[in-house]
């Protein structure tokens, strides 16, 4: 393993789309975090200010006797410390401010505007700001001013109620996807809003809501019930009505096979050896599919039990049905097709020798993002280089901040 150092990994080329954009970050945790990390993928370059001392909780959170997460969601960012309760780290904020294109904060509403930051008076000294908001419940609202984490939007946008199996409790999905959900409608909304100041020089804010993030990709519950009284409920490892697509028993394992479409159903039945229940008046049909659903995948299933996960593969592969196993991380390590595309990469880091990680998507084939600096490990590394290049602070001022518990 290789010594610690204060410098970070060596800096790859950027050429992504955002090269000369520059964001101020600030929040912890996931949601506003995360949408750093979209923008920082993208070649953007990320300032976040954390709390002097212990810095963002997320240093220490992951699985494992590494906890890892940080890697990730702090890679190409510089950290700065900055103690936003005080006046004169808030008037450091306004300096970094003054001269960013994107700020980043998932405070509970209200804060910016308690530490004299509010929209209008950020845009009074850079009216070119985009200033990206997560939060729970929105800026605005009966509910604006209440806590609110990933997990309590996934349960109001809809999500949690329908996850699981229908005779347990909701169950959760294993990542937190309402924060990430929010992160990524912010950075939506932040390359929106570059697009509009370029034709109007003005900044705006973009409100992401954790509730509303999770409620855009609850496809058509809201209408469903609204026209017909229709509620979905939980039903565990499929979508009722949709036939076939399920995970299938096997001999060593599991297998996800998605056949629902009626050319598919056809090739399916084929592999299986009885191409005449593609005609059959139960499964010809997506509705008779549908409707006879818990007795086709009771087919389907004596089937695949006959079969290791190697062998059915290679039959949907040569049949053209869409299947796959479940992956893993040594799955993924391992697998010629992740390789192939660099999915994952490995990320040299000054403490831990090498990061192991997924690469940056979506992939832009003239402005590629990168994943070009590790994730700094030390709260405040980053003082010296930053405060110095944007406020002109030299060191002795920097030791004397620092000493006053201001950085």
């Amino acid at each position: 393993m290789m010594q610690r150092t204060d410098e970070p990994s060596p800096a790859a080329e950027n050429t992504g789309p955002l090269a000369r954009i520059n964001v101020v970050e600030m929040g912890q945790l996931i949601a506003g975090p995360f949408c750093g990390q979209l923008l920082g993928d993208m070649g953007a370059d990320v300032i976040k200010l954390e709390a002097p001392g212990h810095g963002d909780p997320m240093r220490g959170w992951g699985s494992g006797a590494q906890p890892m997460w940080w890697q990730v969601i702090a890679r190409n960012k510089r950290c700065v410390s900055c103690n936003l309760r005080t006046a004169e780290g808030q008037a450091l904020a306004r300096g970094l401010l003054a001269k960013a294109d994107i700020l980043i904060e998932n405070f509970r509403p209200g804060t910016l505007e308690k530490w004299g930051m509010a929209p209008d008076a950020l845009h009074t000294i850079n009216p070119g700001l985009i200033i990206v908001r997560v939060s729970g419940y929105g800026q605005t609202g009966p509910y604006a001013g209440r806590a609110g984490f990933g997990g309590i939007g996934e349960a109001m946008g809809g999500w949690r109620a329908i996850v699981g199996d229908a005779d347990r409790p909701p169950a959760r999905m294993g990542v937190s996807i309402g924060d990430t959900l929010a992160a990524t409608y912010g950075a939506l909304g932040a390359l929106a809003a570059l697009n509009h100041r370029q034709r109007t020089g003005q900044g705006q804010v973009v409100d992401s809501a954790l509730y509303e993030a999770v409620l855009q990709v609850m496809e058509s519950m809201v209408p469903d019930y609204a026209a017909s009284g229709f509620v979905r409920e939980r039903s565990g490892a499929i979508l009722p009505g949709i036939a076939p697509s399920n995970v299938y028993p096997c001999q060593d394992g599991e297998f996800l096979i998605g056949a629902n479409q009626d050319t598919v159903f056809a090739r399916l039945c084929a592999a299986m050896g009885q191409p005449e229940l593609a005609s059959d008046a139960r499964y010809a049909t997506h509705s008779a599919r549908g409707a006879h659903q818990a007795e086709l995948d009771a087919q389907i299933g004596a089937w695949t039990r006959t079969l290791t996960i190697a062998q059915l593969e290679a039959s949907m592969i040569a049949a053209g049905v869409p299947a796959g196993r479940l992956f893993r991380p040594q799955d993924m390590l391992d697998d010629p097709h992740f390789a192939a595309r660099e999915a994952i990469i490995d990320l040299p880091h000054p403490r831990l020798g090498c990061v192991t990680m997924q690469n940056v998507f979506p992939r832009l084939s003239a402005s590629p993002g990168s994943v070009r600096r590790s994730a700094p490990d030390r709260v405040g590394q980053d003082n010296a280089a930053v405060y110095g290049e944007k406020l002109g602070l030299n060191a002795a001022a920097l030791a004397d901040l620092q000493a006053r518990g201001i950085i």
